[in-house]
């Protein structure tokens, strides 16, 4: 047997042990994706802002009825704009129906209701969607489609 075809063997042999590794992962990333949005969720409704930011990498694009919004500066305007006053949440949020799928090792998609309640104003519900990927920080959020 020649050296290249003992490489491509091993190499081979590589893939099959590491596809099933990968699998086993996705419960521990699924929850690590569900923690980061319960911790975005908690931040905020103590109207930390910033901390419901951390949610999304930096290249993060809001999609809103307009078109695109790149990057966190512009969901950060809108956000304290519209849903926050005087440094605190006007309403409440909640999640429910939250749903995580995985895409690649990669990547995950996560979709859910959310609902802003309270503050003297009407209930706001409306569904998301978000795109995540695995990043050196952790898993990130790079889409954001609310409706």
């Amino acid at each position: 047997m020649t050296v290249c075809a003992r490489c491509r063997i091993f190499g081979i042999f590589a893939l099959l042990l590491a596809t099933p590794l990968a699998a086993a992962d996705w419960p521990a990333d699924e929850a690590a994706i569900r923690a980061a949005l319960a911790a975005s969720d908690d931040a905020f409704n103590r109207g930390d802002l910033a901390g419901h930011l951390a949610l999304y990498d930096e290249s993060v694009e809001f999609m809103t009825k307009d078109g695109p919004r790149p990057g966190i500066a512009g969901i950060e305007k809108a956000f304290s704009e519209h849903y926050f006053r005087d440094g605190k949440a006007i309403q409440q949020l909640s999640v429910d129906r939250l749903a995580v799928r995985r895409l690649t090792d990669d990547a995950a998609l996560a979709t859910a209701r959310w609902t802003l309640q309270g503050g003297g104003l009407p209930d706001q519900t409306g569904w998301f969607t978000l795109v995540f990927l695995r990043t050196p920080a952790g898993w990130r959020a790079v889409h954001d489609h609310s409706s």
